[in-house]
């Protein structure tokens, strides 16, 4: 079964969530915003962290990628529609109260489709524009796990008046990509509590009473 761990840190009140293998003892850490000590605590005492894996590239989301790359090593994927917002990371953060931050150096792609592997768990990459031009959900079927960053929220969606944001994309996308993935697929979003597909299908106020 797959590890999840969750540390909800800086002052967005961001989840930052802990992936791993108890078995091999890999882990992934999903959307970093900060606070960088307790984040390194999720992965205590049986984890190690070897990838940092981000939704999208707002500040609250990365803000803490370059801090635990360089204490951990891991490597950083993103999708590439969401690269301006890591090149402006340091002068976002700072206008947001961060602090001094560098930009952390991208290892590689998120793109659709593409595979994520925390030790022997397999994960899928789902590209879900709208809250951001790169915004991407994380997809792990055996365990029937779904990270939606700032997607889809318990009775919510994510905002779609951020640059490169697009409500109608946004509703497509939790609608054609996410709601097919079964009633009974739990999610784990960048804000607030966890929640089951099924129930945002039916009463979600944004999206909710949609077909399959």
């Amino acid at each position: 079964m797959l590890t999840i761990r969750q540390a909800v840190v800086g002052p967005f009140a961001e989840n930052t969530w802990l992936v791993g293998d108890g078995e091999t003892g890999d882990a992934a850490v999903i959307d970093p915003g900060g606070e960088t000590a307790r984040v390194l605590g999720l992965a205590q005492p049986d984890l190690r962290i070897g990838q940092v894996l981000a939704t999208h590239g707002h500040v609250d989301h990365i803000v803490g990628v370059d801090e635990l790359r360089r204490r951990t090593g891991a490597t950083f994927r993103i999708h590439p529609g969401d690269a301006p917002f890591v090149r402006a990371l340091p002068s976002q953060a700072a206008g947001m109260g961060f602090g001094e931050v560098r930009t952390p150096e991208v290892s590689g792609p998120l793109a659709d489709g593409d595979v994520v592997r925390v030790g022997g768990h397999e994960g899928m990459v789902i590209h879900t524009p709208g809250h951001s031009p790169g915004s991407v959900c994380l997809w792990f079927p055996a365990d029937k796990a779904l990270f939606t960053g700032d997607t889809l929220f318990v009775g919510s969606v994510g905002r779609s008046d951020f640059p490169g944001g697009n409500s109608a994309e946004l509703v497509r996308s939790i609608r054609e990509k996410l709601f097919p993935l079964g009633d009974d697929v739990r999610f784990f979003p960048g804000h607030g509590p966890a929640g089951t597909i099924g129930e945002e299908r039916r009463s979600n106020p944004f999206v909710g009473g949609a077909e399959l």
